[in-house]
């Protein structure tokens, strides 16, 4: 990870010419090879956000995460020693799945005081050691010390738990995330602590979907309900205040102002009865200020999206910010998880405010979902090849060109790391 320069006048994309300004292909969320060697390449290395501290907020606190892209179940829970640690999800006897409830596809969450194995009755301890063994006499040279559960590596950065499947990470995580991110390491993400959760299961590509996030572009058009006349008049200017590149990572910044929410001709009548609604409520806590918020100096400042590779999003709006995570499935499938973060309401009114303000947000995410899977379905037709692959994109598309890029050159260098000695 290093520093960034700042982009000339005029032109971001240019000012990074390791990303070319040439179009692009967009095989690499169409190809159920590549997308194989994605899973070796990037989710099996590198560190991957599955959850707040917040979720664990006490001692024999756990949770479960199945990350298909892995094909692995993760448990992570806080232990005794207030540490949070993370462990695969599998029990070292017969290899039962040791945390589930009914079904045992489904994420599950509680609290214990340690694991039982359903089936054969085994224990362990909330630090992944093994305690106890049924009839343990039975077994030949059993050494319970070894036989814990496997760990998966595990670090917080911000109350934002990671976990890393590689048994030697590159990066610790604060090195991954690199300056742009840790810029954020005074943001009081713990006061936002009220959620809305959304998870959708959607038919394309993760990377496809995470594009629509990634460029404004597409606003005016397919969003034209939750945006000002004025933007949806031919050949008005809809453009971002500034986007930036650090590493594996990006973000965009835009600017904000909340005199034009008063405009009544694109809102729904109950963001005006509500004062809430696509942007979040009117009237959020300003008692916080990050130096990393508004890199670009944005005035006045709205939203800043930060794109943690590969799988993350963290929008911060004034007071209040927005998570998304793309679990892929197959090369053509994935799982969307989101959720809204507040300040705790203080009175009805505010908390009618933060559930319009969701209510709106999903309806906005799923527009793009409705959208999405029929451009997957266009980039797979032909039989083998595809009908059109090569795809212009705007200068205001920076960061959707270089997603790709870096996924492509994750994989790249995988492949160059595992090819046959003398290839």
């Amino acid at each position: 990870m290093g520093k960034w320069p700042k982009p000339a006048e005029g032109s971001w994309t240019e000012h990074y010419p390791q990303l070319g300004t040439g179009p692009i292909s967009f095989r690499d969320s169409t190809s159920p090879d590549f997308y194989e060697l994605e899973r070796e390449a990037v989710f099996k290395r590198a560190w991957l956000n599955v959850g707040r501290v917040e979720d664990v907020p006490r001692a024999g606190s756990y949770f479960t995460k199945e990350i298909d892209a892995a094909r692995v179940s993760v448990i992570v829970v806080k232990g005794r020693d207030e540490k949070i640690r993370a462990f695969y999800n599998i029990c070292r006897h017969r290899g039962n799945k040791l945390v589930w409830n009914d079904f045992p596809n489904e994420e599950v969450k509680g609290t214990c005081r340690q694991f039982t194995c359903k089936y054969h009755g085994w224990r362990y301890d909330l630090a992944g050691e093994l305690k106890f063994v049924q009839q343990e006499g039975e077994f030949f040279d059993l050494d319970s010390s070894q036989r814990g559960l496997r760990p998966v590596h595990c670090d917080v950065w911000n109350g934002f738990i990671f976990i890393n499947f590689d048994p030697a990470p590159k990066w610790s995580l604060r090195e991954y995330l690199g300056p742009m991110i840790t810029a954020l390491d005074d943001y009081p993400f713990e006061l936002m602590t009220e959620r809305y959760e959304f998870e959708a299961h959607n038919n394309s590509n993760w990377k496809i979907f995470a594009d629509a996030f990634q460029e404004y572009y597409h606003v005016p058009s397919l969003h034209s309900q939750q945006v000002p006349s004025a933007v949806r008049q031919p050949d008005a200017t809809f453009e971002c205040g500034h986007f930036q590149i650090d590493g594996p990572h990006r973000l965009v910044s835009t600017a904000g102002t909340r005199r034009w929410l008063l405009e009544p001709d694109y809102m729904y009548p109950v963001e005006r009865a509500t004062r809430s609604g696509l942007v979040g409520p009117w009237h959020t806590p300003e008692t916080h200020f990050s130096a990393g918020l508004n890199p670009g100096g944005i005035e006045p400042w709205g939203i800043t999206n930060f794109q943690i590779f590969p799988n993350l999003e963290i929008l911060i709006y004034h007071g209040w910010y927005l998570l998304y995570r793309y679990w892929p499935t197959s090369h053509n499938t994935h799982r969307f998880e989101a959720y809204t973060a507040f300040h705790p309401a203080r009175t009805v009114r505010e908390r009618v405010e933060h559930e319009v303000a969701a209510v709106v947000l999903k309806e906005f995410a799923l527009q793009d979902a409705g959208m999405l899977g029929g451009t997957q379905a266009a980039l797979e037709y032909g039989l083998g090849e595809p009908i059109v692959d090569d795809f212009p994109l705007s200068d205001q598309e920076i960061l959707v060109r270089h997603l790709h890029k870096v996924a492509v050159d994750w994989v790249e260098q995988y492949q160059a790391e595992h090819a046959p000695v003398g290839v």
